[in-house]
């Protein structure tokens, strides 16, 4: 596996042994040998500033381990750290493919891995790695998100992660499952509209998944019941302003806290999550650390939810 550094960590300290265990204290280096729950950073700007956004996502894993330290563990899943890819001189396409490489060598080790964005370009990234370890597999991806990002474009932004998506699907002639729910129209203009029909995402609009919370459940449900794994990326601007301030395109609107933890759960309650990742928050937009919190809370929700039932799967070849 490619060597990353090891993030320093630091919390609250209550005294030694499990009764008082929080995330610094329980997090490790990655052990090769040993299943796990695995974090992976992915330090860029580089797609953010490519499709004219506000940098500073750049700062955001680092600013989620700074959240999540200070969290009670609850349970006795081993948690591991694999250190951040980090892009370097906008070299973003080597680094996406770094990451990807370090990513599936995690996945064959039978590790439930989420990535720490930066930008929304960690999406192609996640995707590379998650297609090395499973080349084969029926794979879902489950967007939750305001923003389509499925822009056609000559090089990688946090925007044109669904287009490369769906491109790299039909080189195999394989068909893309992707569903992106929280779209808000307002954001994404008619051409990006078209081009998900074309490609056949599905999607929810902000509006329509705040009305009828139960139709989206039951898409998610048919979706999980197509496909042998899933792939959940989560950026930020999904949420409201309110909630998440952070962010480098704030939501007007947004689809409330409760609603995306729900899927969230449904997700990784159905046995068939391998990798999830966090993108686009912005700590230089944040206030009071608001939207790091969140962030920190999807990660440590992702732990409990789920138990470490996927750990016991066999889907890996």
């Amino acid at each position: 596996m490619t060597e990353f550094s090891f993030p320093e960590w630091s919390g609250r300290d209550d005294g030694p042994g499990h009764e008082h265990a929080r995330w610094h204290s329980t997090v490790a280096p990655v052990d090769n040998n040993k299943p796990g729950f695995t974090l992976l950073g992915f330090v860029s700007d580089a797609g953010v500033r490519r499709n004219q956004g506000r940098p500073g996502a750049a700062q955001g894993p680092a600013a989620i381990r700074s959240a999540l330290g200070s969290m009670a563990v609850h349970h006795d899943i081993a948690l591991f750290d694999g250190g951040d890819a980090v892009v370097v001189d906008d070299e973003l396409e080597a680094t996406q493919q770094r990451y990807g490489q370090a990513l599936t060598q995690l996945l064959r080790q039978r590790k439930l891995t989420v990535g720490l964005g930066g930008g929304h370009e960690i999406t192609w990234a996640s995707y590379l790695g998650v297609r090395g370890a499973f080349p084969d597999a029926r794979l879902g991806i489950i967007n939750l998100d305001a923003h389509f990002d499925n822009r056609p474009s000559d090089q990688a932004t946090s925007g044109t992660g669904f287009a490369q998506i769906i491109a790299a699907e039909a080189q195999q002639n394989r068909q893309s499952n992707i569903m992106t729910l929280g779209i808000a129209e307002a954001a994404n203009t008619t051409h990006l509209f078209e081009r998900a029909r074309q490609s056949r995402i599905q999607w929810t609009t902000d509006d329509r998944w705040i009305t009828y919370p139960s139709e989206v459940g039951s898409a998610v449900a048919q979706l999980l019941d197509q496909v042998d794994l899933v792939y959940l990326t989560i950026d930020l601007d999904v949420l409201p302003a309110a909630t998440a301030p952070g962010v480098s395109s704030p939501a007007a609107y947004g689809v409330p806290l409760p609603l995306v933890s729900a899927v969230i759960d449904h997700v990784a309650a159905s046995g068939k999550l391998v990798h999830a990742d966090i993108a686009e928050l912005n700590p230089s937009f944040d206030r009071d650390n608001a939207t790091a919190a969140v962030a920190a809370r999807f990660v440590d929700r992702l732990t409990t939810a789920e138990r470490g039932k996927i750990l016991a799967t066999s889907v890996v070849s």
